[in-house]
């Protein structure tokens, strides 16, 4: 290798350093901003709360600035051959989508708002969202995407300085609509156009073309799987912070070790005779109902019949959904049949839960009784999980391999036990899945369980349905055994979304802070439902593995 050939392959290595340490510096800028956004919409920062000396208003205004100039630099150096690149000949249809409908948006609101054309702005919208997307798709990639890009970036941050949008811009947009106000406005179209721009630099950074997309692709599923975990992450940080202290209130514990003493035991709010050591654990809000006489009113009730009409429901929707994904999927031929039973559990699955209530109001009811039942919730809450289960289920033996049936069946093992003891197992962690779902969509909905379940919201006893009875008979065997009381089963009961409900539209004494802890409370049942789910599904797929 000469030394002319050298010297050029390290002029264009340190080109290509210095691209991505540029494009890189303005993805990075740009996601920072995009998170600014987040934190300013969620309330942990303020637009006017200062940083390095500038607020975040002003941050966001410099930062946007700055990456729209960035860009646009990356664009030029690299269409001039500055730094070595390899854009393809056009940027593609989804930038062009992407930014042909950011055009008209801008186009449209620039005509309207800025211009105040009343009746021509469709036009002018029309044709911003047109020539942004020529722009974008006609020339090479490296301009196609850096230009629209940059320029939004560089408009953004152009109006904030300006003062165009500020803190306390109002928008109405029609006389008598909405108000949208600068404190939400900004740090949404921060967080918008920081994704959207760190989007491009990534692409950037990768030198575009084939390399460059698959950066531009990698970062947004990383920033959709971070913004979707952030957000989860948030939601129960929330509810945390505004329900632990409604849900602990009131707590004690003890521990006594003294012959024959007496002692005030506020549970039974009696006093009992200790003879030896006693530990006790008093929690009122989760082990009391709701009375007149409560220090701290509680939804014990309300637990124990969520905890029913769910073991109910996936009683009833398990054995049924597997059922009926083992004969669609192993004994039905493929069909007709097939199709019309996937059609309508496809169409039951995306039905609303309140026209589950109303089926259960007008045909279960009327025939367990004439009166909400905790029987008529679990068959309508199952009914509604049932759709889930058997598609989730038909899935499942659908991915079990059919070498397994085969090998099972040239051992000379039976259809019925080679799915017993081959396909089943295999399946079984999808169908788990399922049931997970299942039981995340049915443990917190309150439409049904309004109609067919419940009469009194706030109910001071919980329901007894394990009730075991046991009676002397004279026929053999001539012990009477009960052990589930059949017509609590026939009786309302509360449920913790339906109290959180009446919470909220009723209210009892202290009303946030009850709704709060209640909600608490209902998010860590759901919770430890998705706890058991998980460890079922493990167990199942360490034994497949063994």
């Amino acid at each position: 290798m000469s030394l002319d050939t050298q010297t050029a392959n390290t002029l264009v290595d340190e080109d290509s350093s210095a691209l991505a340490y540029v494009a890189g510096a303005a993805t990075v800028v740009s996601l920072l901003l995009a998170v600014a956004g987040v934190l300013t919409v969620f309330g942990v920062v303020g637009l006017t709360s200062t940083v390095v000396g500038l607020s975040v208003f002003e941050l966001f205004g410099v930062g946007f600035a700055a990456v729209g100039v960035t860009l646009l630099g990356v664009g030029v150096a690299s269409r001039a051959g500055v730094v070595q690149t390899k854009p393809d000949v056009t940027a593609g249809a989804l930038p062009m989508v992407v930014f042909g409908l950011v055009g008209l948006v801008v186009s449209g609101l620039v005509a309207s708002q800025t211009l105040g054309f009343s009746t021509l702005w469709p036009l002018f919208a029309l044709l911003g969202g047109v020539g942004v997307a020529a722009a974008t798709v006609f020339p090479p990639e490296d301009i196609g995407v850096t230009l629209p890009a940059g320029g939004l970036a560089l408009l953004t941050g152009g109006t904030f300085l300006a003062g165009l949008i500020t803190p306390s811009w109002t928008w109405e947009p029609i006389a008598g609509s909405a108000t949208y106000t600068g404190t939400f406005a900004i740090p949404v179209l921060a967080l918008f156009v920081g994704v959207l721009v760190a989007w491009v630099g990534a692409e950037a950074y990768g030198g575009f073309g084939t390399r460059g997309r698959q950066m531009g692709a990698y970062l947004l599923i990383g920033a959709n799987a971070v913004g979707m975990l952030s957000l989860l992450v948030v939601l129960v940080a929330y509810v945390v912070s505004r329900g632990f202290a409604p849900m602990t209130r009131g707590i004690q514990f003890g521990l006594f070790w003294e012959p024959l003493t007496w002692f005030y035991f506020p549970p039974i709010e009696e006093y009992v005779v200790i003879n030896g050591p006693l530990v006790w654990f008093y929690w009122p809000f989760v082990m009391e109902g709701v009375a007149l006489m409560n220090d701290v009113n509680g939804i014990f009730p309300a637990i124990v019949g969520t905890v029913w009409v769910v073991a109910g429901a996936v009683a009833f929707a398990i054995p049924l959904g597997v059922g009926a994904a083992i004969f669609l999927t192993e004994y039905a031929e493929r069909g007709r049949f097939t199709q019309l039973v996937e059609i309508s559990t496809n169409g039951l699955w995306s039905t609303p839960s309140i026209v589950y209530g109303l089926f259960g109001l007008a045909f279960l009811v009327p025939r367990l009784g004439n009166t909400t039942s905790l029987l008529s919730g679990m068959l309508v809450l199952g009914i509604m999980m049932l759709p889930l289960v058997v598609i989730t289920s038909r899935e499942a033996l659908k991915s079990v391999p059919d070498d397994y049936r085969d090998a099972s069946a040239a051992l000379g093992v039976g259809k019925w036990e080679t799915i017993k003891s081959v396909v089943l197992p295999a399946a079984m962690p999808g169908v788990i899945t399922g049931v997970i779902l299942g039981i995340g969509r049915i443990a917190g909905e309150t439409a049904p369980i309004l109609l067919v379940m419940v009469s009194d919201p706030f109910p001071s006893r919980a329901t007894d349905v394990l009730a075991p009875q046991f009676s002397f008979v004279s026929n053999f065997p001539f012990v009477h055994a009960q052990l589930i009381d059949t017509s609590a089963l026939l009786q309302p009961t509360s449920a913790l979304p339906y109290q959180l409900y009446a919470i909220i539209t009723a209210g009892v004494g202290q009303r946030e802070s009850f709704a709060w802890g209640t909600a608490l409370v209902l998010l860590l049942v759901v919770l430890s439902f998705y706890a058991v789910g998980i460890g079922s599904r493990m167990y199942f797929r360490r034994k497949l593995d063994q």
